[in-house]
């Protein structure tokens, strides 16, 4: 749900329609949850994991043409066929590709982290309606700033994410804030939201950055190293994508991997360089449409802010006009076109073609096909 400032609606989307349009659900998680979720399904799978092992470098010219040595801080040397540097937005792995440093693009924006056990709210009769199912997202949008709320746990927590300009020293990416601070900053917007602020205890602030992509290729020329998720495209969580894509970087590359016939050089080139095909287009415009949003949720009360919301109900008619009538859509009024609803999830923001991807499908398409050298015609050149 889309709200103002100080709290009035301005559009929705129901999910539920979109998960059975597109066949793919859209779930909130608490992150350690899903990283245990990884974890145990990796080791379910025989995969080995190492603590305090912090990469310093990665040699892939000495060891000759088919393997990479990761050098470890502790002086340990591990050899592999190929090395996965996903080592998220501040990554070493990356400068250590490029050879040249590398840092990310800061937005001009923080993140206040908030999470709150909800046994205090259900008992508050303004409160207790945020935690009633179905659970919503809710996002405020308003003069340089926006935040969000959404239930985690099946209700046991309630998650909010407060952006509002950056503060922080150049060099700091996460600092502990003040908890009087942050509420200050809501004080004037939406009752409900510094009402929440104050069952804060403790709270801490991260710069958020960006990383539009890379001109290069991903991975190296030998086919012993390349990159994966946030240390190659890491995009505002302003589209709630980032981890997503993350998690399709790496299905993607094991799709690719499983389809190889050995271990050779030119095997691993053939699934790297499909790999890349396939993310390369996809991540940069998830990227491109997070910054949009930044702007889209940060307007002054005004022209901008007004225009805004008329697109806003203006889409969210024609996507009852879509569900009533039961087309894939309708047509968009003159001056606009796909892309231009603020509600990106929706088909006529990024919906279409942001939720109905198949990562699988995707590989199979872009996959060069194998050509039967015994079934094949005689192939003579012609002068």
């Amino acid at each position: 749900m889309m709200l103002g400032w100080k709290g009035e609606r301005l559009s929705s989307m129901n999910f539920e329609d979109a998960t059975a349009e597109y066949g793919s659900p859209f779930w909130d998680f608490h992150r350690a949850d899903l990283h245990k979720a990884l974890l145990d399904r990796a080791q379910e799978l025989g995969a080995s994991f190492s603590i305090n092992a912090r990469v310093i470098d990665i040699k892939y010219e000495e060891d000759g043409k088919d393997t990479a040595t990761v050098l470890l801080k502790s002086g340990k040397r591990m050899v592999a066929d190929l090395v996965v540097g996903a080592d998220g937005i501040f990554s070493t792995c990356r400068e250590l590709l490029l050879g040249t440093s590398s840092p990310p693009t800061p937005t001009g924006d923080l993140a206040y982290r908030v999470l709150l056990d909800t046994k205090a709210m259900k008992d508050d009769p303004e409160l207790a309606p945020l935690l009633q199912k179905p659970h919503k997202v809710r996002y405020w949008m308003g003069p340089k700033a926006h935040a969000v709320n959404y239930v985690l746990r099946d209700g046991e927590l309630f998650n909010m994410v407060l952006l509002v300009p950056d503060d922080m020293p150049a060099d700091a990416t996460t600092l502990d804030g003040n908890v009087e601070e942050m509420i200050e900053l809501y004080k004037d917007w939406d009752p409900r939201i510094p009402k929440l602020l104050a069952l804060c205890q403790s709270v801490q602030k991260w710069k958020l950055c960006f990383r539009a992509g890379l001109e290069s290729s991903w991975s190296n020329e030998d086919a012993t190293f390349v990159l994966l998720g946030d240390c190659v495209h890491a995009t505002l969580p302003y589209l709630a994508s980032g981890a997503g894509m993350s998690l399709e970087d790496g299905a993607a590359l094991g799709f690719c991997l499983s389809k190889i016939k050995g271990r050779s050089c030119q095997e691993k080139k053939k699934a790297l360089e499909v790999y890349e095909n396939c993310r390369r287009f996809r991540t940069e415009s998830i990227v491109e449409r997070g910054n949009l949003q930044q702007e889209l949720y940060h307007f002054e009360d005004g022209p901008e802010q007004q225009a805004r919301d008329d697109r806003f109900r203006l889409f969210e008619k024609l996507e009852a006009e879509v569900m009533a009538n039961g087309v894939a859509n309708v047509e968009l009024p003159v001056e606009m076109k796909e892309g231009d609803d603020p509600l990106a999830w929706r088909r006529n923001g990024v919906g279409s073609w942001l939720m109905s991807f198949d990562c699988q499908r995707d590989v199979e398409r872009r996959w060069p096909a194998e050509v039967d050298v015994a079934s094949a015609p005689d192939l003579r050149a012609q002068l």
